[in-house]
């Protein structure tokens, strides 16, 4: 199957999603997913994954999960969501309200070489998680898109998922702090106030 083109720019759609994000927790999947969060401005509301690939999806849901008042937005990329397939079912099981899962779908695993993930071929990953039982999983491929997945990710009842095809290609490289436990900590701060350097 030969693959649609793409031309949305990765960097710019994460930085309009993130726009006037208020309190809205961002877990991002390793690699370009948490370069993509850091340029948009990094912050203790961001928890970026340096390791623990197909771990997005399922730590956005727990965190959903825990805290239910908040809005949980998890950025990740085709090759880690292709690892974590089995989250899909879990979070449709699940139905958090405030959680929303975007992909960036550049079709390749960027990380390694640019080899072609199942997306390049046959797979449709919004069609994986309606059949997962995810009411509303979209395919979105133009810029103007963006601005209505935003706003579904702040507004509307989740779970969501969608995926967006972006273009392939690297962008400058924005690293968040390296320490997991300082990532942990902020993090954790950032969720549960000052107290929580105190709670075991």
């Amino acid at each position: 199957m030969t693959s649609p083109t793409v031309r949305m720019d990765r960097r710019e759609a994460v930085s309009r999603l993130l726009a006037d994000r208020g309190g809205l927790l961002v877990v991002a999947g390793l690699g370009a997913p948490a370069w993509d969060i850091t340029a948009a401005g990094d912050g203790p509301s961001n928890f970026p994954l340096w390791g623990g690939m197909g771990g997005a999806a399922m730590l956005g849901l727990g965190l959903a999960l825990a805290q239910p008042d908040r809005r949980v937005l998890v950025i990740t990329g085709d090759g880690e969501m292709l690892m974590g397939l089995g989250a899909l079912a879990t979070i449709a099981t699940q139905r958090p309200a405030n959680l929303s899962v975007i992909v960036l779908d550049n079709e390749l695993y960027g990380e390694t070489g640019g080899q072609e993930t199942a997306t390049r071929h046959s797979v449709d990953l919004a069609a994986m998680a309606r059949g997962a039982g995810i009411k509303d999983a979209r395919t979105v491929t133009q810029d103007g898109d963006i601005a209505a997945i935003r706003d579904r990710v702040h507004s509307g009842v989740g779970p969501f998922f969608a995926v967006v095809k972006i273009a392939t290609g690297n962008a400058p490289l924005v690293l968040p702090p390296r320490e997991g436990a300082y990532l942990t900590a902020r993090f954790r701060e950032a969720v549960l106030g000052p107290a929580a350097h105190y709670q075991l």
